[in-house]
């Protein structure tokens, strides 16, 4: 849960947070103030802009030492028949841009609106500002605004009316030249801030008027505005040269070099750069470390939240990495108008900290946790109230504060969740005997934390000793040096932000270059959800190798994603090197990296093929997208002789059987070698080898066994989920998905025995006796839950949405807009009916035809 960069001096860089699988929301708009950035004795801290083109918001991958890497494009990307992909890609980043721009504009344009008002009565007897004030203030605003205003009417009818020959560097080049203006709005920045804090202690009216700011929204959005503050607004030219850089990267990087635009691109990225560099130099010294006893400048190289464990509770911390010590804080409680500051709760200097070797391993202590029924309940709430609040947005008559309501409830619900989210141990420890262990959501995070603590062990530290007062003063710098602000929850984030994907990502891992010597070699594939990151997918082991080729297509499942991370591994068959840490990973990574996942660049039809480096290695890989209203319609088979996308009564009538023939084959196969596999029906399968199976058992091959013994079981694991996906009608029906929703939902338990059961009875009996059967074997999997960390709630979760869906007729009855609202609405309420019945007793088909319990409803 931390903060993505890793540099080794304290930047504010708001194009990290921008387009990090967080959004921490440092740019302060609706999320974080101007009263955030202030030093803890109330001094302006000045922003320090991102000259780097490297952060593309489409695709970023980190290096070893934590600094951004710029995605090459494979060989050949943009040649012959690729450069029309190019030229395509090149529209998307300019109507990605355009939209941008529009929002940015408006904010410009609020900020401008009281100028004239004030202006009229400054003059008079009662003023409200001075006309100094009125012009520290509004510093260059308006030439800033005329110029973008100008930029987007060139640009708008390009985009409009699309065509490959299109030239817009001109356009880029001149906005490049006129940025001189926001020198001289940087320059002036500080004192503006200074003058509309001061100005609204001192008249209530300027008050009111700062802190309600309304913004339109775009043109083609039928949202109403939303409100802001002036410090929020003033913040925004600051960032809005480090996006115009990294668009410019994005188009060279998708323009071929013989297009006429190419020349005018390069040279607007070098005077943006070259912008950007000038400024950060003066803002630099500004920007002051603290200083050590010896005289050395002590640096912050890395900052985030992290979970840490202390006497078995669970506590959230702000932890800090200076270049000579570990510093764990915590926010103190202040009062109404106070300035926050962080209370230190201990320090480890680097020169006494190591790590948990796997020799002297010891069994982690006991741990505070949430049972997972009431994890997926937060995970409900948050959803219920993300819609709630789109609701009251959308209303005619909307209240603000109705919204601020909740959204307040939101942030209790995922700052709850975050807390209690992640499972992955993080151990360190000094010479002196102190141990401290932080819980972390993904193997990434923990790497990345040890790789920049063991970078810097390598120079020559000495042990420090602070003294209280030393102690005090670094802690009370810690909040002016912060690069992370906030935690990264939805309620923290501004309205504009993408609530990132739901449906499918489908990727392809190709293969990986750039190792020195042969190894085994293996990927893994995260997503973010929720504000953690949960592994989806792994790669089958490619043996003592230095190009390992994979070639293996993945679907994940994508909740609100905003990101897909790539991990590479170096395999370890040596048993004596097994960690007794639960969820401990021994196997060395190689290389990390990770990728926006951009709508516009995801969601086109064809596959987006790119590369990512990390430490020195190229991983290839391909991906592409499916909303999750698509993934929702099913379609049957035109092959009646098949048993895929064919009614399960036709199957078990052609076969002769009561459960059909795949099934059974595929609960036999995970049963007898994958009922120990971790994140068995959770990890998805390759895609090409579940194709394949389903080619082989629609054909009825005599080989299909043999088949079966050779696959890997993640693959016969898919097989048998996409089998129920692809049914015509979910096992459980579209006729009695209604009422299975409405029994779940009752609330005493004999009325709901009454209700479940005779739902149950209800069902065709193909559909019983095969539902029963998967019932039986998803128990015996859950009863290896210590083995295979699924448990009954986890085989829900996979399998609920796939045994009942929501008919077209039923969608389109409720109306639901917003594929966030889908998966409120359905798909959790589908995991607590699947979860009812994995938590019943066992069920005999024969008993439950012979007993008739009373029940009188008509379904």
């Amino acid at each position: 849960m931390e903060h993505l960069s890793t540099r080794e001096l304290p930047r504010l860089s708001w194009i990290d947070t921008l387009y990090s699988n967080f959004n921490y929301n440092t740019d302060g708009y609706e999320g974080d103030t101007a009263e955030d950035r202030k030093s803890q004795d109330g001094s302006e801290t000045m922003p320090f802009i991102d000259e780097s083109p490297t952060m593309s918001p489409h695709l970023c991958a980190r290096g070893q030492d934590g600094e951004a890497i710029s995605p090459t494009p494979a060989e050949g990307l943009l040649s012959g028949g690729d450069t029309e992909k190019g030229l395509e890609m090149r529209k998307l980043v300019l109507s990605g841009f355009l939209a941008s721009e529009e929002i940015y504009i408006n904010q410009l344009e609020a900020l401008l609106l009281p100028m004239k008002p004030l202006k009229a009565t400054a003059t008079t007897s009662k003023p409200v500002l001075t006309v100094e004030q009125i012009e520290t203030i509004f510093f260059m605003i308006q030439d800033i605004f005329v110029i973008h205003k100008e930029f987007y009417d060139a640009l708008s009818p390009n985009i409009q009316q699309w065509d490959e020959k299109i030239t817009v560097g001109h356009l880029f080049q001149k906005l490049a030249s006129q940025l001189g203006v926001y020198k001289a709005f940087v320059d002036n920045y500080k004192v503006a801030v200074g003058t509309v804090e001061k100005c609204s202690q001192a008249n209530s009216q300027f008050q009111k008027i700062s802190e309600n700011l309304k913004v339109k929204g775009p043109k083609e959005s039928k949202d109403c505005t939303t409100t802001s503050t002036m410090e929020a607004l003033l913040y925004k030219p600051i960032d809005r040269v480090t996006r115009s850089t990294l668009v410019l990267h994005d188009l060279l990087k998708h323009t071929p070099k013989d297009h006429p635009d190419f020349p005018l691109l390069q040279d607007a990225l070098r005077i943006s750069q070259n912008f950007l560099s000038i400024i950060n130099e003066e803002i630099d010294p500004r920007r002051t470390a603290v200083t050590t006893p010896k005289g050395e400048a002590r640096q912050l190289v890395k900052d985030g939240f992290l979970v840490e464990v202390s006497e078995g509770t669970r506590k959230l911390r702000h932890v800090f990495l200076f270049t000579d010590l570990l510093l764990c804080a915590k926010m103190k409680k202040t009062a109404v108008g106070r300035h926050q500051q962080y209370e230190c709760k201990w320090y480890i200097p680097l020169a006494d900290l190591s790590f948990q070797t796997l020799d002297d391993s010891d069994s982690l202590p006991h741990i505070q946790t949430l049972p997972e029924h009431e994890i997926e309940e937060m995970k409900i709430k948050i959803s219920t109230i993300k819609s709630e609040i789109q609701k009251e947005k959308k209303a005619q008559k909307s209240q603000s504060r109705n919204v601020d309501r909740l959204r307040k409830k939101m942030n209790e619900q995922e700052s709850c969740l975050l807390l209690y989210s992640p499972t992955i141990p993080f151990r360190i420890h000094n010479k002196h005997g102190k141990s401290c262990l932080f819980l972390l959501s993904s193997d990434y995070e923990r790497s990345e934390w040890r790789e920049s603590i063991q970078k810097l062990q390598k120079k020559d530290l000495q042990a420090c000793v602070l003294s209280s007062v030393e102690l005090q003063v670094l802690t009370g710098s810690c909040f002016k040096l912060r690069t992370v602000h906030n935690i990264p929850v939805t309620s923290n984030k501004d309205d504009e932000e993408s609530p990132g994907l739901y449906g499918f990502l489908h990727v392809i891992v190709h293969k990986a270059t750039g190792f020195k010597e042969s190894a085994n070699l293996y990927c893994t594939l995260e997503v973010d959800s929720f504000g953690y990151f949960v592994s989806k997918a792994i790669t089958r082991v490619f043996r003592d190798t230095t190009e390992p080729q994979w070639n293996e297509e993945f679907e994940i499942e994508l909740e609100g994603s905003q990101c897909l991370r790539i991990l590479c591994y170096e395999k370890c068959y040596d048993k004596s090197k097994l960690n007794k840490d639960d969820n401990e990973i021994v196997d060395k990574i190689m290389g990390k990296g990770q990728v926006q996942l951009d709508p516009q660049a995801v969601q086109s039809k064809n596959w987006h093929m790119d590369v990512i480096e990390m430490n020195g290695i190229k991983v290839e890989f391909s991906m592409k997208f499916t909303t999750r209203d698509l993934s929702l319609k099913r379609t049957p088979s035109k092959k009646q002789s098949g048993v895929f996308g064919v009614k399960i009564s036709v199957v078990t009538k052609r076969e002769r059987s009561k459960v059909p023939y795949i099934v059974r084959q595929c609960i036999e196969e995970v049963e007898k070698r994958g009922i120990d596999e971790v994140g068995i029906y959770r990890i998805s399968g390759v895609a090409t080898d579940i194709q394949a199976l389903k080619a082989a058992f629609d054909a009825n091959t005599k080989d299909i066994l043999m088949m079966l013994s050779d696959m890997d079981i993640n693959a016969i694991a898919g097989t048998l989920k996409l089998y129920f996906r692809e049914l015509p009608e979910p096992l459980l029906t579209d006729r009695l998905y209604p009422a299975f929703m409405e029994g779940t939902a009752l609330s005493d338990p004999a009325a709901k025995e009454n209700c479940m059961m005779h739902l149950l009875r209800s069902l065709p009996d193909p559909n019983l006796i095969t539902f029963l059967s998967l019932l039986e074997h998803l128990k015996r999997v859950a009863e290896k839950e210590p083995v295979n960390k699924m448990s009954l709630h986890n085989l829900a979760t996979v399998f609920g949405p796939t045994l009942l869906r929501p008919s077209e007729s039923e969608i389109n009855k409720a109306n639901v807009t917003m594929a966030s609202d889908i998966w409120s609405h359905d798909v959790m309420a589908q995991v607590q009916v699947l979860l009812y019945y994995l938590q019943h007793p066992p069920i005999s088909f024969a008993e439950l035809k012979k007993n008739t319990l009373y029940f009188s409803t008509d379904v």
